[in-house]
């Protein structure tokens, strides 16, 4: 048995492992393989809020301004969701209802990979039910980890968020 193997970058490859049920209808990929020179970028949980701190009560609602604000901050360091490797998401009492409008929102930034889906290939990803969030109303936040190469355009020089860098 072998695994079946998606390279849609010089970067990235998206695998399939023999043994492994099709994971791509749940809107996810089992392995992501990344290949270095990279920058890294890791995303801190981005919850429904919208700029104003403004939280819906609608878990769909939720989801989608979670995702718009893992774009938001993923365009502050260079990167778009086409970069993004792996995704951790807690939704409070989780439920089938809940999780289809999650693979609702996934499948307006990512997809199959299958030929003429032109939406970057579905990231990794765990889904960790929980009982509360940070946040009271709080329903999903969503955390990203984004690969992106050497060569790729930085960040604009400045966003509106001040930027410290600390040497390792």
């Amino acid at each position: 048995m072998h695994s079946t193997s998606h390279q849609t970058s010089a970067q990235r490859q998206y695998l399939q492992p023999a043994g492994l049920y099709d994971c791509s209808p749940n809107g996810y990929t089992h392995v992501v393989a990344v290949q270095e020179p990279l920058r890294w970028l890791f995303v801190s949980g981005q919850g429904g809020e919208n700029a104003q701190a403004e939280l819906p009560d609608d878990f769909a609602a939720q989801a989608e301004q979670a995702l718009a604000n893992v774009r938001t901050a993923l365009a502050a360091g260079g990167a778009d969701m086409g970069h993004v490797t792996k995704l951790s998401v807690l939704i409070v009492d989780h439920s089938l209802e809940r999780f289809e409008h999650w693979q609702s929102s996934v499948r307006q930034h990512w997809g199959s990979g299958e030929p003429g889906d032109l939406r970057p290939r579905f990231p990794a990803c765990t889904l960790i039910p929980v009982s509360k969030l940070a946040l009271p109303g709080m329903l999903i936040e969503v955390e990203a980890t984004a690969a992106v190469p050497v060569a790729a355009p930085a960040a604009p020089a400045q966003s509106q968020a001040s930027r410290n860098t600390v040497a390792a």
